[in-house]
């Protein structure tokens, strides 16, 4: 080992500064102090505490803008001019995130062989391809876990049991900007469109943070967004391959004659059907696409196309990514919190053919008038709530006022109100939506409702007087936000059981989860 990560030769003698007691937090300093290091935890917020480590505030441990420590290890939600992250750098201690840290951990054999690394990002559709992933790898000889953004943080996969061969790593681009030193044997970056920008200060610095999956032998870009599709591999001897909903050209996997189709991995290049798309989950392209890009890292990092074909046929999504949780007849309620971005809302709404649509949320930073303007022809009302709802709803408003919309929030007096969005709309569906939000909502939340179910119980129940005035057949009312969720409720999975919950208070039949 060279540089800042000879660090890890004496580990037990590290002075180490962990910035953050959650999730990421939580895991580098377990790691580190049951080998050894002394390990001081660093948060700022009220009651935050780790079992067995010293939680501290910030101040305990920056004095005079110096941090004396050997590492800093920082969760990825720290900005780069955070007051730890400054002091740190001010006095020649590194600054690592939590994943660059598992990456040292591993290429010294700490743990043993280093594994395999395949980094999935993108603005939509990083967790279903990386999930897609782990289901193929899961059918190969070889012992695979998604971690990283997913969930699980990628120092608990290092010392998971059975020992993990292959690391399907989910990595946002906070954490991609705090581990500069991964390097993946294979790495993809689906898509790019406005995201973080609030953090990232700018599109270029968001760009290059997810380029970081990009530094392996084999870089993997969606050859159809016109950001990703300008991306290759960022070291001299890295392969690019791209892939698409259309058919491959030499070099790219892609989707011909109703398979995916690689035209980059096999003997020679020859095409090779690899799966037919027909049947693969979630359906519509933009559960392709993830197909598409999950089976190009899978044929890169060496597994035969057959694995392949049966992990992605056989590939169920996780929750809250486009599930179908509830049905009036024909007209399903889809759980799509997960799309916690415009890009990812665009992609939800284009899968299906005519919608309502729940949304709203934190928009952190990004525009919506693309989206409006990408998926207008395709919803019949909109239902919005959540900090930014009135942005979405000036957007409507511009782009596409004939659109039936409506926003609700809680008043003081604990009731849910609805209001109007001044445009070219059909009054009566406004009127109606208002009504059933109204009668919903009748009845201030108590001990067992939270102020944030109730709104949302409200938003499906004027989503779904909303479908019965659409002079066109609408197939779904859909909760695809645009916005992360954290103004409401405690995480995108929490917003999704509201959604269901007010689809089943509304009179839906609830759907059996295969």
């Amino acid at each position: 080992m060279s540089g800042h990560a000879a660090l890890l030769t004496d580990i037990g003698s590290l002075r180490v500064v962990v910035a953050g007691a959650g999730t990421a937090g939580a895991s580098a300093a377990r790691f580190l102090a049951d080998r050894g290091a002394h390990v001081v935890v660093v948060d700022d917020r009220a009651g935050a505490a780790l079992a067995g480590l010293d939680v501290v505030p910030t101040a305990a441990v920056v004095g005079d803008g110096v941090l004396d420590a050997d590492l800093l290890v920082v969760s990825p939600g720290f900005r780069p001019e955070s007051g730890v992250v400054a002091a740190a750098r001010a006095s020649g201690v590194p600054v690592w995130g939590e994943v660059e840290l598992a990456w040292h951990v591993d290429v010294s054999g700490l743990l043993g062989p280093p594994r395999t690394w395949i980094v999935v990002t993108g603005t939509n559709g990083k967790t279903t391809t990386t999930s897609m992933v782990e289901a193929v790898v899961e059918r190969s000889p070889h012992t695979v876990a998604a971690c990283g953004n997913i969930g699980l943080p990628v120092l608990d996969a290092l010392v998971a049991e059975p020992r993990v061969d292959v690391l399907a790593a989910e990595l946002s681009s906070f954490q991609l900007f705090w581990a500069p030193s991964v390097t993946p044997a294979a790495g993809v970056v689906l898509n790019i469109a406005e995201d973080h920008l609030d953090w990232h200060g700018s599109m270029d610095a968001y760009v290059a943070a997810k380029a970081g999956a990009l530094r392996g032998p084999l870089a993997v870009v969606g050859g159809d967004d016109p950001v990703a599709g300008s991306m290759s591999a960022t070291t001299p001897d890295g392969r690019t391959v791209r892939t698409r909903l259309g058919p491959p050209a030499d070099g790219e996997v892609g989707v011909a004659d109703g398979h995916i189709v690689d035209r980059a991995f096999g003997p020679g290049r020859t095409p090779r059907r690899v799966v037919p798309v027909a049947g693969l989950r979630p359906p519509g392209p933009p559960g392709v696409a993830d197909a598409t890009a999950a089976a190009a890292l899978c044929l890169g990092i060496g597994i035969d196309p057959a694995t392949v074909a049966d992990g992605l046929s056989g590939f169920v999504p996780g929750r809250h990514r486009g599930e179908v949780v509830a049905r009036w007849g024909d007209v399903v309620a889809v759980d799509d919190s997960k799309a916690t971005n415009p890009h990812a809302a665009q992609a939800s709404v284009a899968a299906r053919r005519r919608v309502v649509l729940v949304g709203g949320g934190q928009l952190k930073g990004a525009a919506v008038d693309d989206l409006v303007l990408a998926v207008a022809d395709r919803v019949a009302g909109a239902v919005l709530l959540g900090v930014d709802r009135d942005v979405i709803a000036a957007a409507i408003t511009r782009h596409a006022p004939a659109i039936p919309t409506v926003t609700l929030f809680t008043g003081d007096d604990g009731r849910v109100n609805a209001m109007p969005v001044v445009s070219g709309a059909d009054d009566t569906a406004v009127d109606r939506a208002q009504a059933a939000a109204a009668a919903a909502s009748a009845h201030p939340a108590d001990g067992s409702t939270t102020a944030a179910d109730q709104v949302m119980a409200a938003a499906v129940a004027a989503a779904h007087a909303l479908v019965g005035t659409s002079p066109e057949p609408v197939d779904a009312v859909l909760l695809a936000p645009a916005a992360a969720s954290l103004d409401m409720f405690p995480g995108y999975g929490a917003r999704g059981d509201a959604f269901a919950a007010g689809a089943i208070a509304c009179g839906a039949t609830a759907e059996v989860r295969a």
